[in-house]
């Protein structure tokens, strides 16, 4: 059986099984889907396999020869990989010498040149969506005319933002959200949590493995979220005013909660949803206090975080106002659910759970983060009573 790290993406497993066993991938790939749902570790496995030493290509990636555990340790010549760097978070096209490592200029130059242990040599490019348009026309020119043995992999958590001559050329790949046994077994196999952790865990996850790794790394980050769980709660009584004043507070701490996160998962032992690179490598806990003010791709990356938590809270109330409570995602709060569902009006949650979707959308198209949560802290649904 091939050693695998991808784990609840058994359709996108499968293509990637194919293009191993064929020995003849496509040239280009784009795996899409949600941060923490295992772009990266997808990515890896189709590199391990392609660059994987065992005799019989239907068990490729083996786990265990040469190539594999130097693709394991990050470390194989044959492999490559590109993420965003810098306080902007962009993946950087470089000079024109290609002298400078950690640019698509140097990636390009690299791939340009025979492979040094296998037939193939792979590159992986991390949070593609950050490529801006130089990048992704450098990378266009290649794709045009890839050499022999050429895979580059693009791993993006939207794909609006690349071109579409760019996407048109490589072969798409789309991640959905694991389900939570999968991901609660896979916290227990590596020795993350404990049975009963693993399934908190795994609800908090929202479907995202690398998510839930993060989470177990950092008690303290499980801390803050239920913080934020809390305080959803607690604004949907309260008046308009309190409602904005809160804004700053949340979308602060929701963002400093996304960078730990994605911090713990880039670094964690199991590698499933291993997705993108924290903006300061050395940032410490969820409590950091920024001295200035964050960039506008960390306020929306901030937003959109809150917004998970926001909608997990949200079906919560209108799966107990139907009566129901079996998975629930923050069933610690049901008590201070019950009271709450039972005073809103019909409908209201799941109109703000549909209104909610289409914000997170703009935001996801630039809009500005700071006007659509106080559009949102407005529209969230109160009891009757308290209207």
């Amino acid at each position: 059986m091939p050693a695998w790290a991808t784990r609840g993406q058994r359709r996108a497993l499968a293509t990637v099984a194919r293009a191993v066993t064929s020995g003849e991938p496509a040239h280009a790939w784009l795996i899409v889907g949600p941060p923490g749902v295992g772009k990266t570790t997808l990515a890896t496995d189709l590199a391990a396999g392609l660059l994987c030493l065992d005799p019989d290509s239907r068990e490729r990636p083996c786990g265990s020869c040469t190539s594999c555990m130097k693709v394991a340790h990050r470390n194989h010549p044959d492999l490559h990989r590109l993420l965003p760097e810098g306080a902007g978070r962009q993946v950087r096209i470089g000079r024109p010498d290609a002298s400078e490592p950690g640019t698509v200029r140097h990636l390009l130059h690299a791939l340009s040149l025979a492979p040094l242990e296998g037939a193939f040599r792979v590159a992986i490019v991390e949070s593609a969506e950050r490529l801006n348009e130089d990048s992704q026309n450098a990378l266009l020119k290649t794709l045009e005319e890839p050499g022999p043995g050429t895979c580059l992999v693009l791993c993006a958590a939207h794909e609006e933002t690349l071109l579409p001559t760019l996407q048109s050329r490589c072969s798409r790949v789309r991640l959905g959200e694991v389900a939570s046994e999968v991901i609660e077994a896979l916290l227990v196999e590596h020795g993350a949590a404990d049975p009963a952790r693993a399934a908190t865990l795994a609800r908090l996850a929202s479907g995202r493995p690398g998510r839930a790794v993060a989470l177990a790394n950092d008690p303290e980050a499980v801390i803050v979220h239920e913080r934020l769980v809390r305080e959803l709660l607690d604004l949907a009584v309260a008046g308009r005013v309190e409602r904005l004043t809160a804004a700053a507070g949340l979308l602060a701490a929701a963002g400093n909660l996304e960078r730990v996160l994605d911090r713990d998962a880039a670094t964690s032992a199991p590698d499933q949803g291993a997705d993108d690179r924290p903006d300061q490598p050395g940032e410490a806990g969820v409590t950091a206090v920024q001295g200035r003010r964050s960039p506008p791709a960390a306020r929306r990356s901030a937003l959109l975080a809150l917004g998970g938590i926001w909608a997990g809270v949200a079906r919560d109330i209108a799966l107990v106002a139907r009566g129901g409570h079996g998975g629930m995602r923050h069933p610690q709060v049901l008590e201070d659910l019950r009271p709450l569902a039972a005073t809103l009006e019909p409908g209201a949650v799941e109109r703000f759970l549909a209104r909610l979707d289409v914000l997170l959308s703009a935001v996801d198209e630039n809009a500005n983060p700071e006007l659509v949560l106080d559009v949102l802290l407005l529209e969230w649904p109160r009891p009757r009573r308290a209207a």
